[in-house]
């Protein structure tokens, strides 16, 4: 298992393993929840060689090695597993479609990969006549613009490999011509407002730099993987990253940093309630760009809200300070889903069971709020309830404790007021 980040840069998280129970609700109700710790570690994904299934497109793992049974007949592979990470300030909207370079900075936490991640394997041989690709076990085309942008730039970086042992050697200008097979898969729904797409870009970029023995650190990566997906360049990273928008027209300078390390804020437990494993209807490619051509809002948001906001949670982080990070992380996702309402056609990502989590904090329900509380303002229940919550492009909630005692209330008071909406209904 590979561990440190490519070259073992410094600010790269090493990869510590720590064991979290997932929480899971039980089947009657029409949620599932996930508990984890934010990311121990993310920096660099975990990373191994692996044996290769074309057909089925399964990951076995094994150890780094090539398969030389003839002078052409090598086979050369890497399996890497990168987590998701979930914005607590947004990133919504581009001021570049085809460079991905976001209207506002963002910032957001790195899970735990036990829990939400993506694996992914590459295998390189000469004996491959193209690119290909699959994903959860089906084939998809890598001819998009977003893949073929990655792999473009991986290749321009890439280093000589060479094991003498298997008689493998390949020069840098031959990853030109020799063609990868990708398989990767999720642990969490695909396409459902959980980030996917970050974990997957992110771990595909990181991969793929690995076998190709690309000498760049996490910062360059970052910058490639954004190229995929905005918010891949934030999973290359473990504990608190911001994506910086940087100011350059090309985007050299628009890259994720880390603000606070793993082990800077490490009692935190965020808990997912998926509400819907369906893909959504709208994209978030789609919506960013709607919102950016028709919503006022937005623009205000960028230009106005965000660069305080920033400022506000970086100091909440470094401080520590749960009370003004679950403050600004609920500020921020309503008005993230206020700017998709104030779209053109408006955007609903959130449905009828993803409001009924926002009752656990913002509205009278003494079956909710009031086995705890006596009064239900909002900054009492930041106080004493010890909850943030955050919704992403899709249904599902994610809730944020600062500890494992206060998530298992908070767990409570799902299955509570679930259980209960459930006898009423």
């Amino acid at each position: 298992m590979y561990q440190g980040c490519l070259g073992n840069k410094k600010g790269c998280a090493s990869p510590v393993k720590r064991t979290v129970s997932c929480l899971v609700t039980p089947s009657s109700l029409s949620l599932s929840l996930w508990g984890s710790k934010y990311r121990r570690g993310s920096g660099s994904p975990f990373l191994s060689l692996a044996a290769f299934s074309h057909q089925q497109g399964l990951l076995l793992e094994s150890d780094r090695r090539g398969m030389a049974s003839g002078t052409e007949s090598w086979i050369l592979m890497a399996t890497g597993r990168t987590p998701t990470n979930i914005a607590v300030i947004k990133y919504w909207g581009k001021c570049d479609e085809a460079l991905i370079l976001p209207v506002n900075d963002s910032i957001s936490v790195t899970l735990d990969p036990d829990h939400l991640s993506a694996t992914t394997t590459v295998a390189v041989s000469p004996t491959f006549d193209r690119d290909r690709m699959w994903l959860n076990g089906k084939e998809i085309p890598l001819s998009g613009d977003r893949f073929q942008s990655c792999l473009r730039e991986i290749r321009k970086i890439a280093d000589d490999v060479e094991d003498e042992k298997k008689g493998i050697r390949i020069r840098k200008d031959d990853w030109q011509k020799l063609n990868v097979h990708i398989a990767s898969y999720n642990n969490f729904p695909t396409a459902a407002g959980l980030a996917s797409s970050a974990a997957g870009l992110a771990c595909f970029v990181f991969t793929l730099a690995k076998l190709m023995n690309v000498k760049e650190g996490c910062g360059k990566l970052s910058s490639i993987a954004r190229q995929g997906s905005g918010s891949a360049c934030r999973s290359m990273y473990g504990g608190f990253v911001k994506w910086t928008m940087g100011k350059d027209a090309c985007g050299s300078d628009s890259i994720a940093v880390q603000l606070a390390s793993e082990s800077h804020w490490n009692d935190l437990v965020i808990i997912i309630a998926v509400v819907s494993s369906k893909q959504k209807e709208t994209s978030s490619t789609t919506g960013m760009r709607d919102s950016v051509e028709t919503s006022p809002l937005l623009q205000h948001r960028a230009q106005t809200v965000v660069p305080g906001r920033i400022l506000q949670m970086e100091e909440a982080i470094r401080n520590r300070d749960f009370a003004s990070f679950a403050r600004l992380t609920c500020a921020d996702s309503n008005q993230f889903h206020a700017v998709c309402l104030d779209t053109s056609p408006p955007i609903f990502y959130m449905n009828d069971t993803s409001h009924r989590h926002d009752l656990l904090y913002h509205k009278d329900k003494p079956f909710i709020l009031n086995l705890y509380l006596n009064d239900n303002t909002i900054e009492s229940i930041m106080a004493k309830f010890q909850a943030a919550y955050t919704f992403d492009a899709g249904p599902n909630a994610v809730l944020i404790a600062p500890n494992r005692k206060s998530a298992g209330l908070l767990l409570q008071r799902l299955l509570f007021c679930f259980r209960h909406q459930q006898t009423m209904n």
